[in-house]
């Protein structure tokens, strides 16, 4: 798993999942290869748009890119699975195809790795800044979520769902193979699989800002935890 033929791994490896992106994808690409010009970035895409045309011209000129694209809607938990499936990285880890996050931090993220298994972005500790914020139904529903997630698997985070997050190739591929979620609450089954197999996942306080256009819903919540509890139970 996570091997392809007998290339040297790269440092880091980078899944963005973009669905439906046409409107932000290009920017966040120039943003991530600005920053970092030697990580092996992976964009996984899912949708019906413009976005594959438009990572396939990056593709032309920076031989780091690669590009999934799939037919049917994978979820975005199962998009970012199939990335980590073909990146060499020593590092691996994904963020989310908009601007919510500064690559500067994500830097910063992945230099935590040296001292963990794992580093996952955090809108909610203290030494956290959000620039702009989300509804405050959006932020009432979040921090519901994370209550529940904490008492169903008590994993101690304050924030599972921010999307950002690198974890060492030995810790990720230890775990992915079991994953059983496809949508947004696969963070939560990551990071409960990977408690209990024991490794070391801290949290990164980042500079975020809320930005529009995201495919997730409210309406999500519900599926989500019912999801959550059927892993809990089963596995």
């Amino acid at each position: 798993m996570l091997e392809k033929g007998n290339q040297k791994p790269v440092s880091v490896s980078l899944v963005i999942p973009a669905y439906n992106e046409e409107n932000r994808i290009k920017n966040v690409m120039t943003r991530y290869l600005n920053f970092f010009p030697d990580f092996e970035i992976i964009v996984v895409c899912d949708g019906t748009d413009n976005t594959a045309s438009i990572v396939k011209e990056f593709m032309d000129k920076y031989a780091q890119i690669k590009l999934l694209e799939f037919n049917e809607r994978l979820g975005k938990g199962k998009g970012i699975i199939e990335g980590m499936k073909i990146a060499r990285g020593n590092n691996i880890g994904f963020v989310d195809s908009d601007e919510s996050i500064d690559p500067g931090d994500v830097g910063k993220m992945v230099d935590t790795l040296s001292g963990s298994d794992g580093v996952i972005a955090s809108r909610r500790l203290k030494q956290s800044r959000i620039i702009i914020k989300q509804s405050l139904m959006r932020r009432i529903s979040s921090r519901a979520f994370n209550i529940l997630v904490n008492i169903i698997f008590n994993l101690g985070f304050e924030d599972t769902q921010c999307g950002a997050k690198f974890f060492r190739r030995g810790a990720i591929c230890d775990v992915l193979n079991d994953m059983k979620t496809k949508e947004f609450e696969f963070d939560v089954e990551l990071l409960w699989k990977l408690k209990k197999k024991g490794y070391n996942v801290v949290e990164y306080p980042i500079t975020w800002k809320h930005s529009e256009g995201s495919s997730f819903s409210l309406f999500n919540g519900p599926k989500m935890i019912f999801s959550l509890l059927r892993v809990r139970l089963w596995s």
